[in-house]
């Protein structure tokens, strides 16, 4: 199991007040160093933390594959196509959402993202898809052609007591499903140093992509020591 690391909040503190500080690029660097899988950057519409210029500079300057997470609008495919970054996560955006809410609705859409990711795939550019941990949106996924799936861990990490093993067990099921029906298996969303050893209970899952749990705690003890001690948690 592999280590992906979102660094979008790298961007929304620089947002916060402006300027250049800190660095979304020397994030990616610190990430080449410590042989991350993937650098996972969201470029929503609203452009609240990563902005265009950073899926540019990192794309060309960063060692680490990228892992540009997107709605599904032409404008965002537009520049997936011209970035052509190692891999996409087609994810549901909502503008007044404070984080991703849930998976997308594959299920109820299938011909329209089918569509949507030919070219992209056509660019040679891995597609997975961010569902909740679901049998229906799971056989959606692999119908429409899709590389991988990731799945929605948020459900998951927010339960409590006799939920959690409720929430894991939908997690399993929709791993172990996937895999049978040739899809690929990502997972991510709310996970963090206390929970991610459940991971490891499910077989085949390839990548955790972790952002929020890592910068929280490299606010005190560094980034670099944030992305080894959970990397070694997750290998």
């Amino acid at each position: 199991m592999k280590l992906g690391v979102n660094i979008d909040h790298v961007a929304t503190l620089r947002n916060a007040r402006g300027g250049v500080e800190p660095n979304v690029l020397e994030a990616g660097f610190i990430c080449d160093k410590l042989n991350v899988a993937e650098i996972t950057i969201h470029l929503r519409e609203d452009r609240r933390h990563i902005k265009d210029e950073d899926v540019y500079a990192l794309k060309k300057q960063a060692k680490t594959p990228i892992n540009l997470e997107m709605a599904t609008t032409e404008e965002i495919q537009k520049i997936a196509l011209d970035v052509v970054p190692h891999s996409v996560c087609l994810v549901p955006e909502k503008r007044q959402e404070v984080t991703t809410e849930g998976g997308l609705d594959i299920a109820g859409q299938k011909e329209k993202l089918r569509k949507f990711i030919k070219p992209l795939q056509e660019k040679g550019i891995i597609v997975s898809l961010f569902i909740d941990p679901d049998e229906a949106q799971v056989r959606a996924s692999a119908e429409i052609g899709a590389d991988y799936v990731e799945l929605h861990t948020g459900s998951f990490s927010e339960a409590k007591g006799e939920e959690v093993e409720v929430e894991f067990e939908k997690l399993k099921n929709a791993a172990e499903l996937a895999q049978t029906l040739g899809l690929k298996v990502n997972a991510g969303h709310g996970l963090n140093y206390q929970n991610v050893h459940y991971m490891h209970k499910i077989k085949g899952i390839d990548e955790l992509n972790i952002g929020h749990s890592i910068i929280s705690r490299a606010v005190f003890v560094g980034l670099e020591t944030a992305i080894a001690e959970m990397k070694s948690l997750i290998e």
